[in-house]
């Protein structure tokens, strides 16, 4: 893979949308004019589809089976939260529109409509690739990871400024880890009263866990190669001084 591919490479937006859905724990639906609110109630099949397990006397139940079959009688929302805490922890929203029916003692919703809304905008995921597309290797572990990081590297954190671009550190309070994928590490740059995010791309994709330590290294020591200055540290110090 080329610099130039690397510097850009992200997950699709089906593969993060089914990423969300992997690590989510609770999901909002609305039907029938109400909206129910389920936690570790759902889970996923490799397909796409989401099994529900609600009480048989529920609302959504009913309308399950009162419901048009393939008519839209359902929304399903789902947020994913930075496992650090950060300004504006919701990192993405996913909504699903589709339908419900019963199955072996789950409700199984089948979505016509998929959207991903993230801070850049809404993307509307096609539903084949939606199918198709499996979560993110280190979804499952991204919550453990950054914490660890978060909390027992802060310096690795700050080290790791020295890849960002002096204007983007101008005026930042703190720098936090606030999302990890196979492609990258996402830092959440906080300003007194904004705040900015900067990726730093790995120069191959990781896998695994262990792929993924090796390229933590690999960013650690171009940060350290680095000359530039640390505006952060250089605000801490005047601040401290």
């Amino acid at each position: 893979m080329g610099d130039s591919q690397s510097w850009t490479a992200a997950p699709a937006a089906a593969e993060r949308a089914r990423s969300v859905l992997a690590t989510a724990w609770s999901c909002a639906v609305t039907a029938e004019g109400t909206r129910e609110e389920f936690v570790g109630a759902h889970s996923v099949t490799d397909d796409g589809r989401i099994l529900l397990a609600v009480p048989e006397d529920s609302v959504l139940a009913a309308a399950a089976i009162c419901a048009p079959r393939g008519e839209p009688s359902a929304v399903l929302e789902f947020a994913d939260v930075a496992p650090v805490p950060v300004r504006n922890r919701i990192r993405a929203r996913l909504w699903l529109a589709g339908w419900f029916a019963p199955e072996d003692g789950h409700l199984v919703f089948r979505a016509t409509r998929v959207v991903l809304r993230r801070p850049s905008g809404a993307l509307i995921v096609e539903l084949d690739e939606f199918a198709a597309a499996r979560p993110d290797p280190l979804a499952l572990a991204e919550a453990r990871l950054l914490t660890h990081l978060a909390d027992c590297h802060p310096d690795a954190v700050e080290r790791l400024t020295r890849l960002v671009e002096p204007d983007s550190l101008h005026g930042a309070v703190r720098v936090q880890p606030l999302a990890v994928d196979r492609h990258g590490l996402t830092l959440r740059i906080e300003r007194a009263r904004a705040h900015g995010d900067v990726r730093l791309p790995f120069h191959r994709p990781a896998d695994d866990v262990a792929q993924l330590t090796e390229r933590m290294h690999v960013l650690l020591g171009q940060a350290a190669a680095a000359t530039c200055p640390r505006p952060l540290q250089r605000q801490r110090a005047d601040r401290d001084g």
